[in-house]
């Protein structure tokens, strides 16, 4: 059966289900030729995915039943979702391999090439430079918390370009306004000699989603030059300012090594920051911190970027979360022969292990379709030309071991309205339209193979019938937010991962997921995009016979968007 039938008949049974299930609408089809909005082959188009699992739960999927039913559901190729790097995580995806410092098991992993023994299991390693940052999901707990330290890849040395244009920053979210008129921070090294101290005016600073409404203000004591490392006390203004978020912007280092030492030029450069306190000073002088109640949120801390220097001691070796090794992966049959979109860690990994990643899956002859690069920046509140520096040293590192591979991100989170961040220079606040721009002025946009993103539409616990009908409005209008962003017609958008909802709710186990699914389909290739993969949930591939969403004794668990618990509604497996 050729492409073009294929196609008709789906379009067609989609019609059928929503002419069922909505008998007073009116449907038209137009099969005039050349009329076509979109074509596709429903074999390459419709996939399934995997994410993180325990190391029970892989033994318990990868058996020949759970398999066979997996693939009775008739998708075509699967994506491997890496769910370390959403959870500010290093992820070795072979054990065997080499540290950049090998006396003490610790540094940058670079795994081995060499075909031993098949890799079963992936496991995540802690970052100790992760430091007091909480930015991003819930981050894989670590024994071994030191400070934080910037991506040493976004410096100069890395680059290739001036620190300036890669400045890197910690946010102190206050949770609430409070006087600030003084900062404590104990530096380090390497430390900042160039930085400035800002405090928000307005809404939302870390909001990326909706966007920020305000902007920042640099403290009229704010701005220093040849500034000392050590615990620094600043005097920021004679008069408290009520601020909730303060900025440290750095854009200028001392280049001294860390305590690793200075045979590894990683370890001397950015920035590294032990502490950070806001507060007043008092009538002598003397620091006094913000003070907070006993029912006030504590103060988080959003930073830039992460230094993935880790050790052996900071794996996650429980067997509560762990990823299939790409061994298992490919020979259990679950990628259904076809070519698999595969990760490769990007913001917390180095561009030799993802090329020495890419490289074993390719000497074993697996099939890889494309390969995306890290996990949602925006939840990470990456900026873009960060993610984009990035982006080209690891796509120069693939490319040498296979110029044809097809690279693509950003891997958005499920978002329904344009990425929109602080304004740069220029006033440009598009995540997505910035990203572009930079490969586009760096001659590289052809690295952008495809442009991949997440789609989870709804809260889970506002669900209702009506919703049902803005599901196709939704779809349509992501799609051409990236391309008004500047992403050009001859680069696919793909939906790699996606459901009614991005936290467990009932709805995604009636008859509302079915036509919702049919609706999500059928607008997402009249939008034009390229291909999307069905995500199903852990109580499926559980076979629970309850409805899971409930909480104990049957009340219904509705978590919220800053609750932490993207890691609840990420444990997807491919199976019905």
């Amino acid at each position: 059966m050729n492409v073009a039938r294929k196609s008709a008949l789906i379009a067609l049974l989609l019609t059928v289900l929503a002419t069922a299930a909505f008998a007073q609408a009116t449907v038209r089809v137009d099969v005039t030729p050349g009329h076509a909005i979109n074509t596709f082959d429903p074999d390459s188009a419709l996939g399934s995915s995997i994410d993180v699992l325990s190391r029970t739960d892989i033994n318990r999927v990868y058996t020949p039943h759970i398999i066979q039913e997996a693939l009775s559901a008739g998708w075509g190729p699967i994506t491997y979702r890496n769910n370390t790097e959403l959870r500010m995580a290093a992820w070795h995806w072979t054990e065997n391999g080499t540290w950049s410092d090998a006396a003490h098991r610790s540094g940058y992993f670079t795994g081995s090439t060499d075909l031993k023994e098949p890799i079963r299991y992936i496991l995540a390693y802690a970052l100790p430079h992760r430091g007091f940052a909480t930015s991003g999901d819930r981050p894989v707990a670590g024994p071994n918390l030191t400070y934080w330290k910037s991506n040493p890849y976004l410096t100069s040395k890395f680059t290739g370009e001036s620190d300036t244009l890669h400045h890197q920053w910690v946010v102190v979210d206050l949770q609430a306004e409070k006087p600030v008129s003084a900062v404590r921070i104990v530096w380090a090294n390497p430390y900042a000699t160039t930085y400035q101290v800002e405090y928000w005016v307005g809404t939302g600073a870390l909001d990326f989603d909706g966007g920020p409404k305000g902007e920042w203000k640099v403290f009229p004591k704010g701005a220093l030059q040849h500034a000392p490392g050590g615990t620094v006390t600043l005097q920021l203004t004679d008069a408290p300012v009520a601020t909730r978020y303060l900025r440290i912007l750095m854009t200028e280092s001392s280049s001294t090594c860390d305590e690793h030492g200075a045979e590894d030029v990683r370890n001397c450069v950015g920035y590294a920051i032990q502490q950070i306190a806001a507060g007043t000073l008092n009538a002598s002088g003397a620091f006094v911190a913000v003070t907070k109640g006993p029912d006030e949120r504590r103060t988080t801390y959003a930073v830039s970027s992460i230094d993935p220097w880790h050790s052996e001691d900071d794996v996650n070796a429980s067997g509560s979360y762990q990823h299939t090794g790409f061994d298992l992966f490919f020979t259990s049959g679950l990628t259904n022969n076809l070519p698999a979109m595969i990760p490769v860690t990007m913001l917390y990994g180095t561009p030799d292990d993802a090329a020495a990643q890419i490289a074993y899956i390719e000497r074993r002859g697996y099939p890889i379709g494309y390969i995306e690069m890290g996990e949602e920046p925006d939840g990470k509140h990456a900026m873009p030309e960060d993610y984009a520096a990035l982006y080209l040293q690891w796509a120069a590192a693939i490319h040498k071991v296979d110029p044809k591979l097809r690279l693509g991100g950003p891997v958005f989170e499920g978002v329904n309205e344009d990425i929109r961040l602080w304004p740069d220079a220029r006033g440009r606040t598009s995540w997505m339209g910035r990203f572009v721009d930079y490969l586009k002025a760096h001659g590289r946009l052809s690295d952008l193979a495809f442009v991949s993103f997440e789609h989870y539409p709804f809260e889970p616990c506002d669900i209702t019938w009506k919703t049902l009908y803005s599901e196709p409005r939704l779809m349509k209008h992501i799609l051409q937010v990236w391309r008004d962003d500047g992403v050009p017609k001859n680069v696919p958008l793909m939906v790699t991962e996606s459901h009614v909802s991005w936290a467990l709710t009932g709805p995604m186990t009636t008859i509302f997921g079915a036509l919702w699914l049919a609706d999500n389909i059928g607008s997402f290739f009249e939008g034009e995009g390229e291909a999307r993969p069905s995500t199903t949930r852990q109580f499926n591939r559980r076979g629970f016979r309850t409805p899971a969403w409930a909480g104990p004794r049957g009340r219904i668990s509705c978590p919220t968007r800053t609750t932490t618990s993207r890691d609840i509604r990420r444990r997807i497996s491919p199976l019905t």
